[in-house]
């Protein structure tokens, strides 16, 4: 990796984009403790420059990055903090009702404020925030009443087509998914929500694509998603690495089923895996 420029204050920063802080005279808080992937590219406790913007004082601080997670590249770093934001938000790293400010968490992510605004910008797209003027972004906060509906709109998507690719896919190829099954189950093992949810959503999506419709599997995938976003009152272990494991195993059972063609079963757990989704 190339040296990166040295922020106002000697942070180094990767690819020389110097991250930008948005109250005048402030310094950007970040993590104390800082995992592997941060080492060698932003100092915890240096000062960043800032101009005007975003506030940043008296905004939480977010947990350093877990050791393990892959180091950000200049090449596609949008879409990378994208992934990012999206597991820091089902973790509850991310808790609703806070505001964050594009600047904090590009010091997170070691990279400029512009890449993070623009990742944010997608989320708000899709529902996760919302933009505080001259703050940052808002998690947006979802009750118990959102994820049911949630849950009812993707059954009704979800268990019709599962119940015709029942009749028509072949024993074969249900038995190609069984690694993807067994994934969650590992995922969930782990304890760790975000790695789950990733997990969870790769196996929904390739059962979906058997049905050879792309934009269904695209929609599902939306409200799979959204599903899977923390609660208004929730911490970061809402759901136990027993609900998890429990709701993965869902998962093999689910292709026994499809791979015997018993439709009964496969609506009876499809029904009782939406209903305890989220």
């Amino acid at each position: 990796m190339k040296q990166g420029a040295q922020g106002s204050a000697g942070a180094e920063v990767p690819g020389g984009e110097v991250p930008r802080g948005d109250v005048p005279g402030g310094q950007v808080r970040v993590p104390q403790q800082a995992g592997a992937a941060d080492a060698g590219r932003v100092r915890p406790g240096a000062g960043v420059e800032v101009v005007r913007g975003e506030h940043t004082h008296s905004e939480p601080v977010l947990p350093a990055v877990p050791r393990g997670r892959p180091v950000v590249q200049r090449s596609s770093v949008r879409g990378q903090i994208v992934d990012a934001l999206r597991a820091a938000l089902v973790a509850g790293d991310l808790r609703p009702g806070e505001v964050y400010s594009a600047p904090v968490l590009g010091e997170r992510f070691g990279v400029s404020a512009t890449p993070v605004r623009e990742a944010m910008q997608q989320l708000a797209l899709e529902g996760a925030v919302e933009v505080v003027p001259n703050r940052g972004f808002r998690v947006v906060e979802r009750g118990a009443r959102e994820l049911a509906e949630l849950a009812e709109v993707r059954a009704l998507i979800e268990v019709p087509v599962m119940l015709r690719l029942a009749r028509t896919v072949p024993a074969e190829r249900w038995a190609e998914l069984r690694p993807l099954a067994e994934a969650t189950v590992r995922a969930a093992s782990s304890g760790c929500r975000a790695t789950y949810a990733e997990s969870d959503r790769g196996f929904h999506r390739a059962v979906l694509s058997l049905s050879g419709n792309e934009q269904l599997v695209q929609i599902a995938e939306d409200l799979h998603r959204r599903a899977q976003w923390p609660l208004v009152g929730s911490g970061p272990g809402m759901r136990g690495r027993a609900d998890l494991v429990a709701d993965a195993h869902e998962h093999t059972a689910l292709l026994d089923a499809l791979i015997a063609r018993d439709l009964d079963v496969v609506r009876a757990l499809v029904g009782e895996h939406f209903a305890g989704a989220g």
